[in-house]
């Protein structure tokens, strides 16, 4: 009577119990990602395909009425285009003002701890905080901005710049750039310090001239980094809705309303969640389609680089 070979049905218990273990070691994350991610997108789903307000959701079905609507909403086609204007331009001005202070940080004030925890002061203050400190530097009537170009004389009457395009456009890129560039700062700061010192010197001793070593050495050997920094920072600047909140609300007019700020106007004051979710879907649409390019050419360098 043949009872089988003890040694495969051994391997075959070892097997499974090493698949039932990395199962029970995945099932956390695979229940947060269900929470967290998978159901609030399925829910947002569900309610831009249904007619849904704020105080009552899922009330019928008319299914592609939202997005016919988005179609027709002249106002959010220009929200995303101005969003995407917006969130582009300062993202790499960002970029190239956080390497800079990176590059002078890891350089000349090595020992000058005192002045990365100063330039992480904007990064750690609450984005409406921000928004009234700006809010206060650009006022017409007693701003410190005016008072200053009053006293110099380069204005003869005060500026609203929060009240007149292109200025308060301008205002809201400012008041990121100074919330958001320590943040790139410390990130190329912590990847210039990974680079190999003997590179350098190697350079140096060649002599190559600071110039030289960056473009050639430090910039390519950087690029990874940048380009997802890069990337991290065009996302967050499509979410900008603080700001626009504090400094302008929207204005003048529209010029100034942001796609996250439409769609909350959408929710929260028109009480239309339904066309609220199909907004925020076209939305994330839009951003993969602008992140596409960077995450191909982060990619790239990557294999290059390797």
């Amino acid at each position: 009577m043949d009872r089988g070979n003890p040694v495969s049905t051994s391997a075959g218990a070892t097997v499974s119990g090493s698949r039932l273990a990395g199962f029970l070691l995945v099932a956390p994350l695979l229940l947060g990602l269900s929470a967290f991610a998978i159901y609030p997108f399925l829910d947002v789903l569900a309610l831009s395909l249904s007619k849904s307000s704020l105080g009552r959701q899922f009330q019928h079905w008319p299914v592609l009425t939202n997005f016919a609507a988005i179609q027709r909403d002249g106002d959010f086609q220009a929200a995303l285009l101005r969003t995407t204007i917006f969130a582009i331009p300062v993202a790499l001005i960002q970029l190239a003002l956080g390497l800079a202070i990176a590059m002078m940080l890891h350089s000349s004030l090595k020992q000058a701890r005192w002045v990365r925890s100063l330039i992480l002061l904007p990064l750690m203050t609450p984005p409406m905080m921000v928004a009234v400190a700006w809010k206060l530097i650009l006022a017409p009537a007693g701003g410190l901005l005016n008072g200053v170009l009053l006293r110099t004389g380069i204005i003869d009457q005060p500026v609203s710049f929060l009240g007149t395009m292109p200025a308060a456009f301008l205002s809201v890129a400012v008041a990121d750039t100074w919330q958001w560039t320590p943040f790139v700062a410390i990130l190329a700061y912590a990847a210039l310090q990974t680079l190999p010192d003997e590179v350098f010197e190697a350079a140096s001793v060649d002599g190559a001239s600071p110039r030289t070593i960056f473009w050639q050495i430090t910039l390519p050997m950087l690029m990874p980094t940048l380009l997802a920094i890069l990337l991290l920072r065009v996302v967050i600047a499509f979410k900008l809705f603080d700001l626009v909140y504090g400094l302008t609300f929207g204005g003048p007019g529209f010029s100034t309303t942001v796609t996250t700020f439409r769609i909350w106007r959408t929710a929260m004051q028109e009480f239309d969640v339904g066309l609220a979710a199909a907004q925020t879907l076209v939305f994330a649409i839009l951003v993969s389609i602008v992140t596409l390019p960077i995450t191909w050419l982060h990619k790239r360098s990557e294999t290059r680089s390797g």
